[in-house]
């Protein structure tokens, strides 16, 4: 059927990838932790369906050293012990930005992020945070 075939957006808005890019790399010398950086960003595209990115951000994590049993079980993090009371914060941030409930109040999840990071890292990790579901809705418009 004619006018159905995927759009490139790598292709037809490359100037704005290459923005983007930036953004991801300014995100990068923020200096957030990088195996939770890998974690958020892969909690995120398992909810966001986004298989690419999913496989993706597993190589990236075990590239860097994260284990397969965290790997295995970040989409079940709330009911395992394979993380930290931080990194709890963050995937419950994750999913708070990611599939934002407009009856939820934030202000639990924001006094438990400052009780295990700074104002500036709860400022990149919310970066994290928009970029991937940005990059998740580019890729899931190709499906």
């Amino acid at each position: 059927m004619a006018g159905t075939a995927v759009v490139n957006f790598h292709v037809n808005a490359e100037d704005i990838l290459g923005r983007l890019e930036a953004v991801e790399g300014q995100i990068e010398e923020a200096g957030f932790d990088k195996l939770l950086h890998h974690l958020v960003k892969l909690r995120a595209s398992q909810i966001n369906q986004c298989a690419f990115c999913v496989k993706m951000h597993i190589d990236e994590a075990r590239k860097d050293g994260e284990s397969q049993d965290r790997i295995d079980r970040v989409v079940v993090w709330r009911h395992v012990r394979d993380f930290t009371p931080a990194e709890k914060a963050a995937l419950a941030w994750t999913e708070a930005l990611t599939q934002p409930d407009p009856k939820a109040d934030l202000s639990p999840l924001r006094r438990e992020l400052k009780e295990h990071f700074t104002d500036r890292e709860i400022s990149t990790l919310t970066a994290i945070v928009a970029m991937i579901n940005l990059w998740n809705r580019i890729q899931v418009s190709h499906h």
